[in-house]
């Protein structure tokens, strides 16, 4: 069984344009990151406790904190940190989740001891909130590579996988091998496609990322985020810093919420899945 759940500030800024998105297109699950332009870290606990009502009276679950936590220099000031590694804690117990989303620091390649050594603090300190931590390899990170990322998993006792697909074609991985090494290690699935060759991010299976066979390889039950990153959102630049490269143009945020939403669900079915209420079986 696949349950899909989404980054819906892709389709709109506030809560409400969020929760239609998602209703609209038959997801129950959230994978919260910014509320009208604030990342989920920077969030009051009113705030917090308020998006969670809003969803919750919408049938709609928070799956899992999207927060920037390792998103920062390796050099931080580790003990000032640590505090904001339990400030996220603590929102993801207001907004009713046991899971955040987590980094492996910039400028990090040679320190990998003091990777390893901080990403176990932070895993330590979620066990403290019943959080578990989520580790996802995005570029310029420690664990952006197959290669490293291994090294987190084997070496960072209780942490978690997020599998991207878009972002190791993005530093060179091939999705036969990352798929090969590291599908079955995965928690679950952020769903981001690229075209590997011009670097312009498309709806899946659009492009190099092999969603369909992703897809495939999955047994039993998993949940797959759409973070398809088809257009400019709110709060983009804060989150990513880079420039986006995009192959199709679309007319609203909503409309390429949309049509990534298509894109995979056509996906599913032409691998056997059937849309049953908010999931799908095959």
């Amino acid at each position: 069984m696949i349950k899909l759940c989404a980054f819906a500030d892709e389709a709109g800024k506030s809560i409400g344009e969020q929760i239609a998105a998602l209703k609209k297109n038959n997801i129950s699950l959230i994978e919260i990151r910014t509320v009208d332009g604030v990342n989920v870290a920077d969030f009051t606990e009113s705030a917090a406790a308020e998006y969670k009502r809003q969803l919750d009276d919408s049938g709609i679950k928070v799956w899992s904190v999207g927060s920037p936590l390792g998103k920062v220099d390796i050099n931080v000031d580790w003990q000032e940190y640590a505090e904001t590694v339990r400030r996220v804690c603590g929102l993801a117990n207001i907004l009713g989740t046991d899971k955040i989303r987590v980094f492996s620091f910039y400028n990090a390649y040679n320190e990998r001891e003091k990777v390893l050594s901080y990403l176990t603090k932070m895993v330590r300190i979620g066990s403290e909130y019943g959080v578990a931590l989520y580790h996802e390899n995005e570029k310029d990170i420690y664990g952006d590579n197959a290669e490293r990322n291994v090294d987190i998993l084997d070496n960072v006792k209780g942490i978690r996988s997020v599998y991207d697909p878009a972002n190791y074609l993005q530093v060179g991985e091939s999705a036969e091998h990352t798929l090969s090494l590291l599908h079955g290690r995965a928690d679950y699935f952020h769903i981001k496609d690229v075209i590997t060759e011009t670097g312009e991010l498309v709806p899946a299976g659009y492009g190099d990322g092999r969603i369909k066979e992703l897809a495939d390889m999955i047994k039993g039950d998993k949940v797959l985020t759409l973070e398809p990153h088809l257009a400019v959102f709110e709060g983009y630049m804060k989150i990513d810093n880079t420039e986006m490269k995009n192959k199709f143009v679309f007319p609203s945020n909503g409309v390429a919420f949309d049509t990534a939403v298509i894109s995979l669900k056509n996906i599913l079915n032409k691998i056997g899945y059937k849309e049953t209420g908010d999931k799908f079986v095959r």
